[in-house]
């Protein structure tokens, strides 16, 4: 809702990209503080602790429009999180189901590298991360 999302960019601001004014993507940011916000998490925040990631970022979520899909905004999303954050996080890490591959090769086009695979009721899923260093 409204309330978490805004006290979540008050911890990290959230990139937006626009095209002529109009909302065309976004990149939400999740540092480890807004895991009390978003309960539903907290797995997947114990699970991260685990991997020895450093200093690191969740991405909640990105989406592109459709309209904008294939014109760079999801790679702009990204580079505009690392201007902003590689001197505060050593990492962004997100997860993604194994069979959005869409999603696998965008983020692997990025930079991003699978640090681990797990199985849940709902899916199989792989946790990536993207080296800031």
């Amino acid at each position: 809702d409204l309330s978490k999302l805004t006290q979540m960019h008050a911890l990290a601001p959230s990139l937006i990209a626009e095209d002529q004014g109009r909302l065309c993507g976004y990149a939400i940011s999740m540092p480890v503080e807004t895991r009390a916000l978003v309960p539903v998490l907290g797995p997947m925040f114990d699970q991260l602790k685990q991997l020895s990631l450093g200093r690191y970022y969740v991405m909640g979520q990105v989406c592109v429009a459709k309209t904008h899909r294939g014109q760079g905004v999801f790679d702009g999303l990204y580079k505009g999180h690392r201007e902003l954050y590689s001197k505060t996080f050593d990492n962004i890490a997100t997860e993604i189901a194994l069979r959005n591959t869409r999603s696998m090769r965008a983020h692997e086009r990025v930079g991003f590298r699978i640090v681990h695979r797990y199985r849940d009721a709902t899916d199989d899923w792989a946790v990536v991360a993207w080296d800031f260093k």
